[in-house]
């Protein structure tokens, strides 16, 4: 091998050692200490007791951690609503007419404030006595609904305001590649006579794949990862009820000062994150091919 090809090799490799560095310190490593501290029984401050497997043995049968994980699913399965919404939304945005970028402006206002805030705006939105959306129930008759003290509903009012800035998201994703879009394939296609659904499902979405899986990964996770309004809305309740893997990962390691069992929830999370994530990777390599 040549002098000039053996340089050639290295100079990405140089550049990338700065990142691969910092994501084996701050990424790799804290997910290695994770899984190694679940096979550990440890309050935190006492020395650790090694037990294996018997905290996974532990999650097994709890039924808390059931209610979780089935919280989890519901929150994957509807908030991949957001790539759509966020889409539809897009779509409708992407228009050059007068006063779009005060709309645009509005729609793009969820996304940057804090989701502590989002979670006291619902909170506020879904009280019995004074919130809005029982205002309108009275208005109609119908009688106040306690969202967050139901435990047939609070999950539910958790995710829709969740969603309200995860599709504010996907929808400035949508933006971004719609204006990315090939000219050259839009007047070709409009040559062969491809207008509306068509239009979209052969020329425009095939060009929105990159943002497609952006979205769809960080909606993933973000599902996922639930935390902050779990935590502001309803701290779990009522009765563990509105728990996610997350919360109920921070509940157990700093709440009840279990850190091995709450490392064992972390890992479950991540495990199925990685799978979720992998699998869909997978799925659109394989369709770029």
């Amino acid at each position: 091998m040549s002098a000039h090809r053996q340089q050639s090799l290295w100079v990405p490799v140089l550049f990338l050692a700065p990142a691969l560095l910092l994501f084996a310190v701050y990424v790799i490593y804290p997910i290695g200490q994770s899984i190694w501290l679940s096979f550990y029984d440890w309050d935190g401050l006492s020395p650790k007791y090694f037990i294996g497997f018997e905290n996974y043995r532990e999650l097994w049968y709890d039924d808390r951690f059931w209610t979780s994980l089935k919280n989890n699913v519901i929150w994957l399965v509807l908030f991949m609503l957001a790539p759509v919404f966020g889409l539809g939304i897009a779509l409708f945005l992407n228009q050059q007419v007068f006063g779009i970028r005060l709309v645009k402006s509005l729609f793009f206002f969820p996304f940057v404030i804090s989701q502590v805030v989002v979670g006291l705006v619902f909170a506020w939105f879904y009280d019995p006595s004074f919130g809005l959306m029982n205002v309108v129930l009275k208005a109609f008759g119908q009688e106040p609904l306690a969202i967050l003290a139901n435990d047939k509903y609070v999950t539910y009012g958790i995710i829709a305001a969740g969603l309200w800035p995860q599709v504010a998201y996907c929808m400035i994703l949508y933006l971004t590649g719609l204006n990315n879009l090939s000219p050259d394939q839009l007047e070709a296609a409009r040559m062969e006579g491809a207008k509306g659904w068509k239009m979209l499902w052969y020329v425009v979405l095939p060009q929105l794949r990159p943002a497609t899986f952006i979205a769809v990964v960080v909606t993933v996770i973000g599902a996922l990862r639930s935390f902050d309004l779990v935590a502001t809305m309803t701290s779990g309740g009522p009765y563990g009820s509105s728990n996610v893997l997350a919360f109920y990962m921070y509940e157990q390691s700093i709440g009840n000062y279990r850190v091995g069992y709450g490392a064992a929830i972390a890992t479950v999370l991540f495990l199925i994150m990685l799978f979720y994530i992998s699998f869909f990777l997978w799925r659109m390599l394989r369709t770029e091919k």
